[in-house]
């Protein structure tokens, strides 16, 4: 009895060794990452890599084919903008993010959808306007930073300055977790769950 407990247990540890994910390595350099780790940016193909610190601190410039995304997460508790000021950016649903891109010399509007970002017609009037109200959105950096904006809750908006692979996480995040029209009970808790740890990872600025 004893012995076919324990190979039982032998058993459910192999799975579980077998099962596990390869580490993650720096996809410039080849060296195995730890779970927190350095992500860069193609500006162009808007591509994300895993890096390593040393790597990363070579494009610490922006100079180069990649960026290097800042991890600093800011809650901008003050944000203005009012529900006229969201219609007039034309967006589907009540969340985006919005960045500036170098590669095509504007501001860019992105929402996250079942099959992955969309991108919005911005006008830049409406844009311009809520810059003029919002200062600190003059201090995105290009490529890398973003107004990540939730309005799923109107009585609770919630406005973030988040580094753009945030962004693009949880575009993955409704990717994998999406079913139906509505997008089930579970994605939602997932996208609550996803504001909630954005919000205790950020500092607040006004």
């Amino acid at each position: 009895m004893y012995l076919s407990q324990r190979n039982n247990a032998f058993t459910k540890l192999r799975s579980f060794i077998r099962e596990r994910k390869p580490a993650e390595k720096c996809e410039l350099c080849k060296v195995e990452l730890g779970r927190m780790h350095q992500h860069l940016i193609d500006p162009v193909s808007r591509a994300i890599v895993c890096s390593c610190e040393a790597c990363s601190m070579l494009f610490f410039t922006g100079d180069g084919k990649y960026r290097r995304i800042p991890r600093s997460i800011r809650f901008l508790k003050d944000f203005k903008m009012t529900d006229a000021g969201w219609e007039s950016l034309l967006i589907p649903i009540n969340m985006a993010f919005f960045f500036y891109s170098g590669s095509v010399g504007r501001v860019v509007a992105f929402y996250p959808s079942p099959a992955g970002p969309t991108e919005s017609l911005l006008p830049l009037e409406s844009w311009n306007e809520i810059t003029e109200a919002n200062p600190v959105l003059k201090s995105l950096e290009e490529d890398t930073e973003a107004l990540l904006v939730n309005r799923v809750k109107k009585d609770d908006p919630q406005h973030f300055i988040a580094p753009i692979d945030k962004c693009y996480e949880l575009t993955g995040l409704i990717r994998a977790y999406w079913q139906g029209l509505g997008g089930g009970s579970e994605v939602w808790e997932e996208i609550t769950k996803f504001f909630t740890e954005l919000k205790k990872q950020a500092r607040v600025e006004k």
